[in-house]
């Protein structure tokens, strides 16, 4: 009878486990939808002009784990909701983040940033600058500024039936952390606000291209996938820093 007893009054306690398990489980899976826009946020704090936000014009199509440099990251990538050109190689947000919260890196492609002026080298210097000071604080105690130049990142994008690739232009600043020989930049774009953000980037001198894994970049992206039934080598991708 006691036995009985005891093994009526377990039932209760292993469906209370079980409904916890499933309950921490639906909550794991919210927490990790909402983790790149939160991390986003807590990383870049109060940047102004919102420049580092999720555009309001867009949600979250993808996200998974990855690797950067042999340790794990989330890719997060959100494309327009009206479906402009929302296809790999086209216009999207994109997020990097450690699983220590850091930000490794942002991407806003969009035809909105294309074919308009640019902001002066001096200001957009300024630009990249503060945004560091808000985003990554600690890569300012060592910077040394290697660059401040014109650079294009394309975008493809459909009109009228017909498919072509156009470039979206900003102002690269490039710099090196001397602490410990990565390289960080910042794309400031036609609207004084980075659209790209990249950091702790290694760097294969003898070859001169990064070595580190081009998350944020599609064509990058699409040449693995390309690639990887017959496992071709990384270094065979191509490298657009």
């Amino acid at each position: 009878m006691n036995a009985k007893r005891s093994s009526l009054t377990s039932v209760p306690a292993v469906w209370w486990s079980l409904y916890r398990f499933i309950l921490v489980f639906h909550i794991g899976i919210g927490l990790t939808a909402g983790f790149s826009a939160f991390a986003l946020q807590a990383a870049t704090g109060a940047v102004d002009h919102d420049s580092a936000s999720i555009p309001d014009t867009h949600h979250l199509t993808s996200q998974r784990s990855v690797t950067l440099d042999s340790k794990p990251v989330v890719l997060s990538r959100y494309e327009r909701r009206d479906g402009r050109n929302t296809f790999l190689e086209g216009e999207h947000f994109s997020t990097v983040i450690a699983s220590d919260g850091t930000l490794k890196g942002f991407a806003n492609i969009s035809l909105e940033l294309a074919g308009k002026p640019l902001p002066s080298r001096e200001r957009s210097e300024q630009i990249a600058t503060e945004f560091l000071r808000r985003a990554a604080p600690d890569l300012l105690v060592n910077m040394k500024v290697a660059s401040v130049a014109p650079h294009s990142e394309p975008v493809r994008i459909t009109h009228a039936g017909r498919s072509e690739t156009v470039q979206v232009t900003g102002i690269k600043f490039k710099a090196r952390n001397l602490a410990d020989g990565s390289w960080f930049w910042v794309i400031v774009g036609s609207d004084e606000k980075p659209m790209l953000f990249e950091r702790d980037l290694q760097w294969a001198t003898l070859l001169a291209r990064r070595k580190s894994e081009q998350w944020l970049h599609d064509r990058w992206i699409k040449a693995q996938l390309a690639q990887q039934n017959d496992k071709t080598d990384r270094w065979n991708l191509p490298w657009t820093h």
